[in-house]
């Protein structure tokens, strides 16, 4: 989207992420989703009195990882209490990191080349989760509401970037790069659609040059799309409220998914309205050296330097072969692709079989060995499959897995013989006078119409190379 006149957005984002602990922050229930509700619970989580908090060392490693592979400092640290009433907080606090965070200054490069700086990443618990019924499904409105305190107490960690963005889209890519991370280190599943993902953008817009704007918060984003219609649609709002003479007031607004705006939720609180103060329940947290380089150590690649090595097996790279490194990357189907080049498969088709079918049946990719992959690769190459055919053995196998030759057998791929291929090929020629020609005075083009005409009078069987060296040699 571009704005108009000389109107900059300026936008900074807030992501949460649950941590993939077997238990809670600060008790021995399980972090599950998707159990009954209420029964992932405890006097801690539900905050009674007497219950005191103990802190899950597994979630300060995770914290640790993310930190790490977002070139931060990791700090000691201490926890605060963060006060403010809501019926999905049983405590009427919640345990966070206030000006002491376990993590702080690091940075995250995006694919375009772009930096976006991390101002902190720290570690608190999660609230609960409200059902508002009636109405709009909003708590103003609502007949009635029900609380399920099962994620009260999962262990979050909040990356909070600074305000470097610059457009929705790079939003967007922000998140999908800091996803991949926390894929990658094993913190999160990054499931936005379980809510163990959920992003808070702080949008504000300025004349270019100028200092920031007012900024709004829109709340708790839970899908890429809902991140970028929601910026865009605020910087609008923004602009538009400027320009008629109006001020526009710090705010924290919902985004309404079906609507497409946003609407005021509060007036935006400052530190000073939660009332921060120390923990008394919990020491301060100072990872040691030897603790923070065992974390380290177990760190396995990130996704940029996965896909510089990818790219790096590539032998030309155009735009499309770029978004399906994008793809591969982030299904994490590289190993395929690797497998198949090793073995002698021509690199972009290796690389484009990953990113269409096997990115297709990826629910099924248990089923795929790598061997049953570079095999059916193999046999398209050298002409035994056609492109159809090999797609067509390739969604067998994930289907119901087997040797990529017997299922061919069975499904009656036989290759076409050259002879009968000459002869289609011929005929065709005959039938299409006019585009033979056209295809004989450089119309490349026409190639690919002959190939598909091919195609269809053999039903699939033909394969797209030896056509066109058929196609060549009558030229």
């Amino acid at each position: 989207m571009t704005l108009p006149g000389d109107w900059e957005m300026v936008v900074g984002l807030e992501v949460h992420t649950e941590l993939k602990t077997t238990t809670k922050m600060f008790c021995g229930c399980a972090n599950h989703f998707g159990s009954e509700p209420n029964t992932n619970v405890c006097p801690v989580c539900l905050g009674l009195p007497g219950s005191l908090p103990v802190l899950n060392e597994r979630a300060v490693e995770l914290a640790m990882a993310i930190g790490m592979a977002l070139h931060c400092t990791i700090a000691p640290s201490t926890f605060h209490r963060k006060n403010y009433f809501y019926p999905d907080m049983p405590k009427d606090f919640q345990i966070s990191q206030y000006d002491l965070p376990i993590n702080k200054g690091g940075y995250l490069d995006l694919p375009d080349g772009s930096r976006v700086t991390i101002e902190r990443a720290h570690l608190e618990e999660d609230t609960g989760k409200s059902t508002h019924l009636g109405g709009s499904g909003r708590i103003h409105g609502a007949d009635r509401s029900l609380v399920d305190y099962n994620r009260s107490g999962v262990p979050l960690v909040e990356i909070v970037s600074g305000p470097d963005i610059r457009s929705a889209s790079q939003a967007r890519a922000y998140a999908s790069e800091l996803r991949g991370i926390l894929i990658a280190t094993g913190a999160s599943d990054g499931r936005m659609e379980e809510g163990s993902m959920r992003i808070d953008a702080n949008v504000s817009v300025r004349k270019s040059g100028e200092p920031f704007g007012t900024r709004c918060e829109i709340k708790n984003l839970n899908s890429l799309r809902s991140l970028v219609r929601s910026i865009e649609f605020e910087a609008r709002r923004q602009i538009e409220l400027i320009e008629e003479g109006g001020v526009v007031r710090q705010e924290t607004r919902h985004w309404d998914e079906n609507l497409g705006e946003t609407s005021t939720m509060r007036t935006k609180e400052e530190a000073e309205d939660y009332r921060y103060f120390r923990e008394p329940d919990l020491v301060d947290l100072a990872p040691d050296d030897a603790w923070q380089q065992r974390v380290r150590d177990q760190l396995p690649p990130m996704p940029a330097e996965r896909r510089a090595t990818l790219s790096s097996r590539l032998i030309a790279s155009n735009e499309a072969q770029l978004d399906a490194v994008e793809v591969v990357i982030d299904l994490h189907l590289e190993p395929y692709v690797h497998a198949a080049i090793d073995a002698g498969v021509e690199p972009a088709l290796a690389l484009a079989r990953a990113a269409n079918e096997l990115a297709a049946g990826i629910e099924n990719l248990d089923r795929m060995t790598t061997n049953g992959y570079c095999s059916t690769l193999l046999m398209e190459q050298s002409g035994e499959l056609s492109a159809t055919q090999a797609k067509t053995v390739l969604s067998e196998l994930l289907a119901h897995g087997g040797d990529p030759k017997e299922i061919a057998a069975t499904l009656g791929f036989e290759r076409l013989s050259s002879e009968s291929l000459a002869g289609t090929v011929a005929a065709l020629i005959e039938q299409f006078p006019d585009e033979w020609m056209r295809y004989r005075e450089g119309d490349e083009k026409l190639a690919q119409f002959f190939i598909g005409q091919v195609m269809k009078a053999t039903k699939g069987q033909a394969n797209g190379k030896s056509v066109i060296e058929q196609l060549q040699a009558r030229r």
